[in-house]
């Protein structure tokens, strides 16, 4: 792909617009980055940048500046429905994502994770089982580290284990992983896409360019992921619980111990079995999948155990931003629950929740942006309470709470309305958690 002398413009100054323009400058491309944030809040990435002789464009985007580029090159967390973008389209002006581009220059087989939830979960799994089976592996992606930096930094994998999101595969062209992992596709982001069918759509699109020797793997007992890849060109590997329905792989898949893993939940199950059939099907040995089935911890603000007192259990699931995620871990406990919600609204529907919340939680907590329309869905069925801040939720939480229940942050929101990510929101929990825990011990 030439680059040199070209010009491009990248959307969206965060860490994937930072990688991308670092990587188009270093290879003689003219840059351009635009966004709508003002300049004072990205000054960590544009002093640096400006340094490379970048220009920006912060605090607006200009239409003329989309339409006189030769490339453009759009940031995941910015939609490609926006204005400047629709008008560059218009001209016959090239779009693509960070994904996109990076895969033009990668020739490695890459493993690509999605779903609604458990992506980073199985995406840091699936790493482990394959560098325990002894090969050279590079995660990134979605998962915090941009797969262009891979390509920027030259560095010689054996194989890519990349997480994407729907965002990333909706401005893909090219890109084509050997292997191809939905995990599960439910109601998120609907602020964003117009329907559920259009996000769906969206994930699908992981197995749009595969071609007859690629692999697809996915729950064989999801009626709606069959429904949708049905017509798909590469192998299906789907499971059913602890059984696949390929006779060679099935027999190492049924060898495996799934009864080690050190995560709670059915999903992170099915997390376990979509990374190990996985694994399975680009090479991974079975000793470097159980062992990473057996020392894998988890990851920090998905259904983390943070602390007990007075016999009242702390779980931190701040991750889980949409209303699957809630349900997922509702199901988790078998004890009575506190539950502390809200934050800024994804356009999930709140009333999906009303069984599992009146089976489950002993006491609703709510707090953000969402407050209302939590409150209007689910508070006749279970003792409500709002709440101005997070301390205010966990205290409140803790003292409606008796020995044996559980306090679970789960708040099908995005963060976005009171903190700057959701591991953010994760850390106040826990530091008003530990505060409790310090102020009891006085």
């Amino acid at each position: 792909m030439q680059l040199a002398n070209k010009n491009i413009v990248v959307v969206g100054l965060g860490m994937s617009g930072f990688a991308v323009a670092r990587f188009l400058k270093k290879r003689g491309a003219s840059v351009i980055v635009t966004d709508k944030v003002e300049e004072d809040k990205l000054e960590a990435y544009a002093s640096v940048l400006r340094e490379m002789g970048v220009k920006m464009e912060l605090g607006q985007h200009r239409v003329d500046t989309f339409e006189k580029s030769e490339l453009i090159v759009v940031s995941p967390g910015v939609s490609h429905n926006i204005l400047p973008i629709k008008r560059a389209a218009l001209k016959g002006i090239p779009i693509l994502g960070e994904i996109e581009l990076a895969y033009r220059f990668i020739r490695e087989p890459v493993v690509a994770v999605t779903g609604t939830n458990g992506k980073t979960t199985t995406t840091t799994l699936l790493g482990d089982m394959l560098k325990n089976s002894g090969q050279r592996v590079f995660v990134g992606g979605n998962i915090g580290n941009p797969l262009i930096d891979y390509v920027d930094k030259g560095e010689k994998a054996e194989i890519i284990v990349a997480e994407v999101s729907s965002f990333q595969l909706d401005t893909i062209d090219t890109f084509r992983p050997k292997v191809g992992v939905v995990l599960n596709i439910t109601e998120d982001h609907l602020d964003r896409y117009s329907d559920f069918a259009a996000y769906a759509r969206a994930k699908a699109r992981i197995f749009e360019n595969q071609k007859e020797s690629d692999v697809a793997v996915f729950n064989g007992l999801d009626p709606f992921i069959g429904s949708i890849c049905k017509n798909i060109k590469s192998k299906k590997l789907l499971f059913y619980n602890q059984m696949v329905d390929d006779a060679e792989i099935n027999t190492s898949f049924k060898s495996l111990d799934f009864s080690c893993i050190n995560l709670p939940g059915k999903h992170n199950l099915e997390n376990a079995y979509a990374a190990s059939l996985a694994a399975l099907s680009i090479g991974g040995s079975l000793e470097g999948i159980q062992s990473a089935l057996s020392n894998f911890k988890g990851l920090s603000h998905r259904l983390e155990y943070v602390d007990t007192i007075n016999e009242v259990g702390f779980f931190n699931d701040s991750k889980a931003t949409n209303v699957n995620a809630v349900a997922r871990a509702l199901e988790t406990f078998s004890k009575p629950i506190i539950l502390i919600m809200g934050g800024r609204d994804k356009g999930g529907n709140f009333r999906t929740l009303r069984d599992l919340v009146r089976r489950r939680v002993k006491r609703l907590i709510v707090l953000g942006e969402a407050k209302e329309d939590i409150l209007f869905a689910l508070g006749d069925i279970t003792s409500t309470k709002g709440a101005s801040s997070m301390e205010d939720a966990v205290l409140s939480a803790y003292h409606a709470a008796s020995p044996g229940d559980v306090v679970l942050l789960s708040p099908a929101c995005a963060s976005f309305d009171m903190y700057a990510s959701y591991a953010q929101r994760g850390e106040d929990f826990c530091r008003v958690v530990d505060k409790l825990n310090k102020s009891r011990l006085k």
